[in-house]
């Protein structure tokens, strides 16, 4: 800032002026705040980690084989509070995580899981006001995090073919933001036949990407992040070089996401046993300007990778071995054994103790005794 526009900024908010007055919450983050009320979803977690999701109504009772916890009194009290069943079990009651929404939702189609939705909000950085098109809206988990990040001032317009795993995906989301969010477009049909357009993100969970590329294309401004999530490696790999024989995006950037909790109990600090591996890959690349093709990517090829050229027989001389009478070699010579001396004696192969093997040089009349092995 120069000295008159600070001078300026100085003047607007003198020093001991008070600051303005921070607005009151309103939509998703008004219900996320303040004691329970009727109709909070609630989550109720035992002594073992157990966790059950009610919804608060007066006069109700939640009933586990361990007794039941009477609803009122959750009503009007803080998050954090721990409550006792009948049978005299603590539960502590907080308001669940879209985590915790997400793996006990009703579902249609499989859930992207949330370590896979928050790598896709991060790499394909969905922002705040941004217009992202999604293709598979499954049970709606991605769309949550999606909307959860654009806000009630961004545009999420999502394309299902099947109008049963729409109608699961619009009640999951509707049941989880209290209602329709005002930044939810929900289509049955097919994204390849859509005309969207001036989309800042493009994020395909579908079984054959590579097919609807023309279409993301076309939706996404340039500079836009396609985001692609597939299950196996042989879609991953079709994706990717589809996306470079498009043409209209620069080089794919692959990865996936493993997530390993730890246990933590004094000095027993070490990874859990169980941990969630491979649920799926993640592909992004960035939409270039309308005629530009991207400089091509240089990078060490690999053996094999393209097709290799028949290899030379045996009898076919090379170049080098003519001109310097050795054969050629690679780069990186594979490791071999030292040459014997000449006139050295032959390797016995004796057995040791059953399956064990040594070798060792017999004595010069054949009959010595073989080294062994401690």
């Amino acid at each position: 800032m120069t000295p008159d526009e600070i001078d300026c900024a100085l003047d607007e908010h003198p020093e001991g002026a008070a600051e303005p007055a921070i607005p009151p919450a309103t939509g998703e983050a008004a219900r996320r705040r303040g004691p329970f009320t009727k109709g909070d979803r609630v989550q109720l977690t035992d002594p073992k980690g157990r966790k059950h999701t009610v919804v608060l109504e007066p006069g109700k009772q939640f009933h586990t084989h361990r007794g039941a916890v009477a609803h009122d009194e959750l009503l009007g009290q803080p998050e954090g509070i721990v409550v006792s069943s009948t049978g005299k079990t603590p539960y502590l009651a907080l308001r669940p995580l879209l985590a915790d929404f997400v793996l006990a939702m009703p579902r249609g189609a499989a859930v992207v899981y949330p370590k896979d939705a928050a790598m896709i909000v991060g790499y394909a950085d969905i922002f705040p006001g941004a217009r992202v098109l999604e293709a598979g809206v499954g049970s709606g988990a991605l769309a949550c995090s999606l909307l959860r990040a654009v806000g009630e001032r961004g545009l999420l317009v999502s394309y299902e073919r099947r109008d049963d795993f729409a109608a699961v995906a619009q009640r999951n989301i509707e049941t989880f933001f209290g209602g329709p969010h005002p930044a939810h477009r929900l289509h049955v049909g097919d994204l390849a036949e859509s005309g969207e357009t001036d989309m800042d993100r493009v994020v395909l969970d579908m079984l054959a990407p590579w097919e609807v590329l023309p279409t993301a294309a076309a939706a996404l401004v340039a500079g836009g992040v396609l985001c692609a999530y597939v299950a196996t490696a042989t879609q991953l790999s079709r994706t990717c070089e589809a996306l470079r024989e498009h043409g209209a995006f620069a080089e794919p950037h692959a990865f996936e996401t493993m997530l390993r909790d730890w246990h933590l109990d004094g000095l027993a600090v070490r990874p859990e046993h169980r941990m969630v591996g491979h649920t799926g890959f993640l592909v992004t690349a960035r939409r270039l300007a309308d005629g530009v093709t991207a400089p091509p990517r240089r990078r060490r090829p690999a053996k094999g990778a393209h097709g290799e050229p028949e290899a030379p027989s045996a009898d076919a001389a090379s170049p080098e071995t003519e001109a310097s009478g050795e054969p050629a070699t690679d780069a990186v010579d594979a490791p071999t054994a030292a040459p014997r001396p000449t006139g050295a004696e032959p390797l016995d192969t004796v057995a040791v103790d059953g399956p064990s093997v040594i070798q060792a040089a017999a004595d010069s009349d054949g009959g010595g005794t073989p080294a062994t092995a401690e």
